[in-house]
């Protein structure tokens, strides 16, 4: 006590006390009044609905908000880590909350919608909800795996009505749930409620907006976090679609990161047979398809060098440069599908790239020597597979060696059918 204050009547001194005493046992009070209405109300929802929105008048949400949430979801007040703090008190809990509904979609549903009611009643509830649900999920190893679903079912609902954002996932990557196997088995659960709501689209596109479509994986243990174990997980849940969507996502993800890694790899001149071991890994790795590599590989060549401003000198700079990369084109075209997409790439650079315009064909021709690029691949190219950007240009620029090589292979049939040295390189 401040010794310069001077002695106060007894009374007033009372008065102050009392009032420390009712603040201090404010949050029980709260939670007395919740728990006696909702037993009052019982299983009827509506009746909670009610309840809740006249209360709220009386009461001071605001400052008890978790308190309230942690009661219509749990049944009771909650310690740090999720147990109850009333555990062995039935009258200081309630058995009218998410955590004892049925397992079933719809009642969870009717929940959901009192949780909807209450918000958009009391909005600045908002805030503190989405902080109730994200601590939940920071819970979820002290809940059963009956209130695990529960709590996953609800809170996929709210995530497919966007009374929650795809935000509060991040809550799943915690290492304790990743490592027991929680996280994974909530999000499917959760996906599915969501799903049931609305779509496999609403997921990936709220997935997308939070930036959470590349972080899937971290829902498994590192050891497991590989794209083949997400999809076998998914698929055998019944979410064929996000597992599909993991993929896509992963490797356009892993195509940037590769992309990145080669390009300084390229830039550093780093010999080509430790490259090829690098982008075999990382195809291994990331289960990346062939022709998913040899358009980044091209970009990653053209953009290592530093062109030439006149076009008479370009071509020769170019044809150099290409010759030293060639055979680690020609590691990664060995798939006709490869061989048409590096074809496509060069044609629309040299179409964006004015002073290259006329070294097309002088590219294709050392491809075709350098056994990048087959015979097959440029006919096919040549007839139907070219792209429209400059197309008459390189069609006229190719006629010549597209006619060779038509001869050629002509007079290679008419010498016989059994000839299968590989005369023809790759079935398209």
């Amino acid at each position: 006590m401040n010794k310069h204050q001077k002695p106060v009547l007894t009374g007033q001194r009372f008065k102050t006390r009392k009032r420390d005493e009712k603040e201090k046992f404010e949050p029980t009070v709260f939670r007395d009044t919740i728990i006696q209405g909702l037993n009052e109300a019982g299983n009827d929802l509506e009746a909670v609905a009610k309840f809740l929105d006249s209360t709220g008048s009386r009461l001071d949400y605001r400052r008890y908000a978790d308190t309230l949430f942690d009661i219509l979801i749990a049944g009771s007040m909650l310690a740090p880590g999720g147990t109850r703090i009333d555990d062995n008190d039935k009258t200081k809990m309630t058995s009218h909350c998410v955590f004892s509904a049925d397992e079933d979609h719809d009642t969870i549903r009717n929940y959901a919608q009192v949780f909807n009611k209450l918000i958009r009643r009391y909005k600045y509830l908002e805030k503190a909800f989405e902080e109730e649900i994200k601590k939940l999920l920071l819970f979820l190893k002290a809940f059963s795996e009956t209130e695990q679903t529960k709590l996953a079912m609800l809170t996929g609902i709210l995530l497919a009505n966007g009374r929650l954002p795809a935000a509060i996932l991040t809550s799943l990557f915690t290492d304790n749930i990743v490592k027991e196997g929680i996280a994974a088995s909530f999000a499917v659960k959760l996906f599915k409620a969501w799903m049931a709501e609305k779509d496999a689209n609403s997921v990936t596109s709220s997935l997308r907006k939070a930036n959470l479509d590349k972080r899937l994986l971290e829902l498994f243990p590192a050891n497991r976090q590989n794209v083949e174990h997400f999809a076998k997980y998914f698929t055998d849940a019944g979410l064929k679609e996000l597992s599909d969507f993991l993929r896509v996502q992963q490797s356009l993800g892993t195509r940037k990161e590769l992309q990145k890694e080669l390009q300084e790899r390229l830039s550093q001149e780093c010999p080509v047979k430790e490259v090829v071991l690098y982008i075999k890994e990382e195809m291994k790795r990331n289960d990346l398809p062939e022709p998913a590599v040899i358009g980044l590989l091209w970009t990653c060549i053209m953009n290592a060098v530093e062109w030439n401003k006149k076009e008479e000198l370009v071509a020769e700079q170019a044809l150099k440069h290409l010759k030293q990369y060639a055979p680690l084109l020609a590691v990664f075209s060995t798939q006709g599908q490869s061989e048409l997409i590096l074809l496509q790439k060069v044609q629309e650079y040299c179409y964006d790239n004015i002073h290259f315009m006329k070294a097309f064909q002088k590219i294709v021709v050392l491809f075709y020597k350098a056994d990048v690029l087959s015979e097959e691949a440029i006919l096919k190219w040549y007839k139907e597979a070219h792209l429209a950007k400059g197309k008459s240009v390189f069609l006229d620029q190719m006629k010549k060696f597209v006619e060779w090589l038509q001869n050629a292979e002509e007079e290679s049939e008419s010498e016989g059918e059994e000839n299968e040295d590989g005369s023809i390189k790759h079935n398209l």
